[in-house]
């Protein structure tokens, strides 16, 4: 375990966005100084509104553009990514530039910061996985040149971009693979398919599932991640550490449980399913334990609860007329 100064600043890039917004408040809760960095291209300044401490500071760049920072930083979290299909999909050149000059620069400034760096990659590294559960040692089974393509070789490119400042440079990085996240501050429309489900049950529209629904997807609530993604970053890990919740559903589980826990009364309709879209992912977070001594703690209907109530009206406060 390292030392960590008694006030650390961390720099967490997409820190506007779903989950680094959620990083931001857990680093702050652990007495960090949080600089948020991002665009706004897919985030919003709603997930950190909020924010009232002294400790933080909102910078708005792009971070495929060089960044000048003229102050100490002890961690980088790079987050900044396009991960949901609506965005990587309509800005497919985009989603490449931040996953090789955004993480490019992102550990220019950690090496000469001399600061820890964490990124942030995906389960999407492993493709359509021949191996089930995924592994670290798995190697993947990807399509470099089909749709989903700029996101899954992005942030394999990140991956192999990382280590080489490590093993070239002497940067001290460290590696998460993310699963299925889910909870608070997901955009409605972003694609995924919590909420998705969550947006369509809620106005008792038809729950639209791919293929025949039997594809698999392992759900992780935004705490457990985020909780994990901090321990990692403080270790001494420089591996590839998967974090995610090793509970498996279907997709058509998925489905009609956010119908039975809104009380709707949509149906589930049957769409063609998408080009290149996996149809098994679990993660084998054996490493996770051995390394973080972590694992996920709260279950798929309780992180949809809470996610259902986090978007509840506040009382006293009415909803506004549409």
């Amino acid at each position: 375990m390292r030392i960590i100064p008694p006030m650390p600043t961390a720099l967490v890039t997409g820190g506007a966005g779903f989950l680094g917004s959620h990083l931001c408040d857990y680093l702050l809760a652990q007495g960090f100084r949080v600089l948020c960095v991002d665009n706004l291209v897919t985030s919003t300044l709603r997930n950190i509104e909020h924010i009232r401490d002294d400790g933080f500071v909102f910078v708005n760049h792009d971070l495929t553009e060089h960044l000048e920072l003229d102050e100490p930083v002890d961690y980088v979290f790079h987050f900044a990514a396009l991960a949901s299909p609506i965005d990587y999909l309509r800005m497919p050149l985009h989603s490449l530039k931040v996953g090789s000059y955004g993480t490019h620069n992102a550990l220019g400034l950690a090496k000469f910061k001399r600061a820890r760096f964490l990124l942030a990659s995906t389960s999407e590294v492993y493709g359509d996985p021949e191996e089930h559960p995924q592994k670290e040692t798995y190697w993947g089974n990807v399509n470099p040149i089909g749709p989903r393509g700029v996101y899954d070789e992005a942030k394999r490119y990140a991956e192999a971009l990382t280590m080489a400042y490590h093993n070239q440079q002497g940067v001290d990085t460290a590696i998460v693979r993310i699963f299925n996240t889910y909870g608070p501050r997901m955009r409605p429309n972003d694609g995924r398919a919590i909420p998705t489900f969550v947006r369509q049950a809620l106005a008792n529209q038809p729950l639209t599932v791919f293929g025949d629904g039997s594809q698999t997807r392992s759900f992780c609530y935004v705490d457990d991640l985020i909780r994990g993604v901090h321990q990692l970053a403080v270790s001494d890990e420089h591996l590839p550490v998967n974090l995610g919740n090793p509970s498996e559903f279907t997709v058509k589980e998925l489905a009609e449980t956010v119908i039975r826990l809104t009380g709707s009364s949509s149906e589930i309709v049957y769409e063609a399913l998408p080009v290149d879209d996996p149809q098994i992912r679990r993660p084998d977070i054996t490493r996770a334990h051995q390394v973080l001594d972590w694992e996920p703690q709260v279950s798929l209907e309780d992180g949809l609860k809470r996610m259902l109530d986090s978007m509840q009206p506040a009382p006293g406060i009415q909803p506004a007329r549409v």
